[in-house]
């Protein structure tokens, strides 16, 4: 079948450039967002042929396309199917809308393709209602099957004198859109049960920087439950397994639990899963209501609340053994099962798994025209407090494992995490001949107490835990001390221009991907987004940078473009020009300072780009740049 699926996308093959050997990996890939009919008999994705993009419909029984749409160079955000004949596209944009004040915003848009007419329309353009509305949404769609077709309920926004968070219902079949709920500034979210009721209300009130759920009764609020947080606010993550209990984050103890408070009553009830064994709750599709948990670390691991799915999904995980195999999608009866796996004998492809026919299929590549997966390994170094620092170790194919040039590949986040995954940037650069080491410095998301040992550490701590891994490879004789270079995106951006500035000596060069260079801007830049409401994002970067606001003293320590004085050797600063989360002119602004203290830089710009590498062309014109200056200041051979 991997043939057939090959073969039937040459259909929307462009004309391509001649490819450079890091292009495979810049490519968005072959097969994204893919997606299970309800009925399981098709495949929906996502395929990117040089800079266009297409959702194509693949027929699994009769290896054909039986519908595709081109979408241009749209954004598209996520993939799922409303219904067995229509799919749900989300597509972003980036501006402000007419009529608002404030920073530039990515704005979420939902669109139907209808496969019987071939068409494609956007939701939240004709409201039934006098309110103002903006045709944009907020978070995943939920999905009912009613006597009137298929009805979906969007979270999006209202306008009055500010905006406020807002309920829609839109019937598909009448085409009929309504504001079913609006909140106050206050309101951040609904959950919606099965018979199309909201079933609890999360708010946060940033005057008493308090957190509250209160839950619905008969489509009307009832009992509330709330608590103090000014940055850790519990969190609603969707309703249980029977649907009477809201699942809800929340801190206790200075470690984060998931528990269940009753729809009855408002009570809480135990714990729902150790932390070990949990990462994400797993929804139904369209659902609010959880069908499992999720734990996706070094190792997937899925428990399913129906006996049968669980048996079904250990199956799976038996016959794909030895390959990290992620859950993508489910058939409405669970039958049928589309994986993502990556290892070994799989390289990195999508298989469809048929229970009624006990066979697993390759599917397909998710890029295509690559080279072998480089091996990822897990290690673990002493920093030097003695805090044991847990890695991943990406090295290069057929080469001695002995004085090897390393590329340092800091994750963004700061408070996130790199798993053993496939990383395009680290797998790039293996294929050029470098080791990659991806630490999961202090303030990563590994748990709530490895998170905090980062409050205060950024540019302290947090940077000297990197350093500290290459004094270990350096030790082991994998890598050789004099051929070390930094690339990093986001936090790791920063990360980048701090490893050679508020350091010296450890990085021949270094690349910084949509980072922080100024550290005090960065934070007057949240607090203008964040405007007169709550200030969540700044305290939470006020927490790991350690100081109190902009124009703390303390924010000199640890900026990059306080330091220039102390920078040795070239810089590469690669940004989007669309980026709202950190701003261009992070980038932009050091580029200049850099050139008036006559230092070495360069300067990439991605027209058109926002702070992920959405688009087809700018992402490879990233990895291009920035492979080719590593190679040139930092060569593998």
């Amino acid at each position: 079948m991997k043939q057939f699926i090959a073969s039937a996308l040459l259909l929307w093959a462009c004309g391509a450039a001649a490819l450079t050997p890091v292009d495979p990996y810049g490519q968005l890939p072959a097969i994204e967002e893919a997606a299970l009919a309800p009925d399981g008999t098709r495949m929906a994705f996502i395929h990117t042929a040089g800079e266009e993009r297409s959702v194509v419909v693949f027929d699994l029984k009769d290896h054909r396309i039986v519908a595709a749409a081109r979408l241009g160079t749209a954004r598209v955000r996520s993939l799922e199917w409303a219904d067995d004949r229509r799919l749900m596209l989300t597509t972003s944009t980036t501006g402000m809308p007419w009529g608002l004040r404030g920073e530039d915003t990515e704005w979420l848009q939902l669109a139907i393709y209808d496969l019987g007419t071939h068409k494609i329309r956007f939701l939240l353009d004709h409201v039934d209602d006098s309110t103002r509305t903006m045709n944009t949404i907020v978070g995943r769609p939920v999905l009912r099957h009613a006597d009137k077709g298929t009805v979906l309920y969007l979270h999006g926004i209202a306008v009055t004198d500010v905006t406020v968070a807002a309920l829609f219902r839109v019937e598909l079949d009448s085409t009929r859109e309504r504001l079913i709920r609006q909140g106050t500034r206050s309101t951040l979210y609904w959950l919606i049960d099965d018979n199309g009721q909201i079933a609890a209300e999360e708010s946060y009130y940033e005057a008493e920087k308090q957190w509250q759920i209160r839950i619905y009764r008969d489509g009307h609020p009832a009992e509330a439950v709330g608590d103090k947080a000014p940055i850790d606010a519990a969190r609603m993550l969707g309703l249980s397994a029977d649907g009477q209990s809201v699942v809800v984050a929340l801190l206790e103890d200075d470690h984060t639990v998931w528990r269940t408070l009753s729809r009855k009553d408002a009570s809480w009830g135990a714990e729902l899963s150790p932390n070990h064994l949990r990462t994400r709750l797993l929804l139904g599709d369209g659902s609010d209501r959880m069908i499992g948990v999720a734990s996706e670390r070094d190792e997937t691991n899925y428990q399913f609340e129906s006996p049968e799915l669980q048996a079904n999904w250990d199956w799976v995980a038996r016959v794909l053994h030895n390959e990290r195999v992620e859950l993508v999608s489910l058939s409405a009866n669970g039958r049928r099962i589309l994986v993502r796996a990556l290892g070994p004998r799989s390289g990195y492809a999508y298989f469809l798994a048929d229970l009624d026919e006990h066979v697993v299929t390759n599917i397909g590549d998710v890029y295509a025209n690559l080279g072998p997966i480089a091996e990822v390994r897990k290690i673990t170094y002493a920093a030097g407090d003695g805090l044991k620092i847990p890695a991943y170790v990406t090295l290069p194919p057929g080469r001695p494992e002995q004085k090897l040039p390393l590329v340092v590949l800091p994750h963004g986040g700061p408070q996130a995490r790199d798993q053993m995954d496939f990383d395009y940037f680290a797998q790039a650069f293996a294929a050029r001949g470098y080791v990659v080491l991806q630490p999961n410095y202090r303030g990563s998301n590994l748990s709530r107490s490895w998170v905090e040992r980062g409050f205060g550490e950024f540019g302290r701590k947090m940077q000297s835990d990197l350093s500290d891994g290459i004094s270990s490879l350096v030790a082991s004789g994998l890598v050789d001390p004099a051929r070390v270079c930094i690339v990093g995106a986001s936090y790791g951006g920063y990360a980048a221009l701090a490893g050679v500035t508020l350091q010296t000596g450890i990085y021949r060069c270094a690349v910084s991907l949509a980072g922080i260079s100024d550290t005090d801007e960065m934070l007057k830049h949240v607090r203008r987004e964040e405007g007169h409401g709550q200030k969540i994002g700044l305290r939470y970067w006020e927490r790991f940078m350690g100081v109190e606001g902009p124009g703390d003293p303390r924010l000199k320590e640890i900026s990059p473009i306080n330091h220039l004085d102390r920078l040795e050797v070239p810089v590469l600063l690669v940004h989007g020009k669309e980026d709202t989360t950190v701003p261009f002119d992070q980038s932009a602004d050091f580029a200049k300072a850099l050139k008036r203290a006559h230092k070495s830089v360069e300067m990439v710009t991605l027209d058109q780009e926002d702070h992920y590498l959405s688009r087809p062309a700018t992402r490879l014109q990233a990895l291009r740049a920035i492979t080719a200056f590593v190679e040139k200041h930092n060569p593998a051979d």
